[in-house]
């Protein structure tokens, strides 16, 4: 007879998808995972069969975590001011426990960038068409813009988005509010 489980999958990936967040995929090790989900070995693997599989969870319960910022600038009317205020959004949100770790999705896109994992590629992929695509959307309510410079400034953007979460890694609040208005300061 199967044993019932003694803990809400939710709760431990909340808490694996934090330990992911901090380290990243290549520092957690099982024992790290073990102690932060408070739960043993076994149990990972039989809830989620390998430590890849908790990842791919944790990156869900992000992308969940993440959904109102997303849901909020996806309904945005404001054009460029909807995407800086996505910008600071996304920092704030970033905030946890008393220090910063940048965007999980894009910290994963910088770790399996020259890895052979279709699985997170994939998720990562989807991330970003899906980010450029909301940044042409918003850049467009200014009809002004011809479709060259919504192109370009959606490529910028991106790459501010990337540069943006590295540096709320390391960098004082201050210090991001003034890239952030800087970044904007030619949009």
């Amino acid at each position: 007879m199967a044993r019932k489980k003694e803990y809400i999958e939710e709760e431990v990936i909340e808490k694996a998808m934090n330990l992911f967040w901090q380290n990243g995929y290549e520092t957690t090790s099982m024992q790290m995972l073990e102690k932060a989900m408070g739960i043993n070995k076994f149990s990972i693997y039989a809830s989620f069969g390998s430590k890849h599989g908790v990842f791919l969870e944790s990156l869900k319960s992000y992308k969940n975590k993440v959904k109102s910022i997303f849901d909020k600038f996806q309904n945005a009317t404001n054009g460029v001011d909807s995407i800086k205020e996505f910008f600071y959004d996304s920092v704030n949100i970033a905030d946890h426990d008393g220090y910063q770790k940048g965007c999980l999705l894009t910290n994963t896109y910088n770790e399996f960038v020259e890895k052979e994992d279709e699985l997170i590629k994939e998720q990562m992929d989807s991330f970003m068409v899906n980010l450029k695509g909301l940044f042409i959307e918003k850049l467009r309510m200014d009809t002004s813009k011809d479709e060259e410079t919504v192109m370009k400034q959606a490529n910028f953007l991106l790459l501010a988005k990337h540069g943006l979460a590295a540096a709320s890694r390391v960098n004082s609040k201050e210090e991001i509010e003034d890239y952030i208005e800087l970044i904007f300061k030619n949009i």
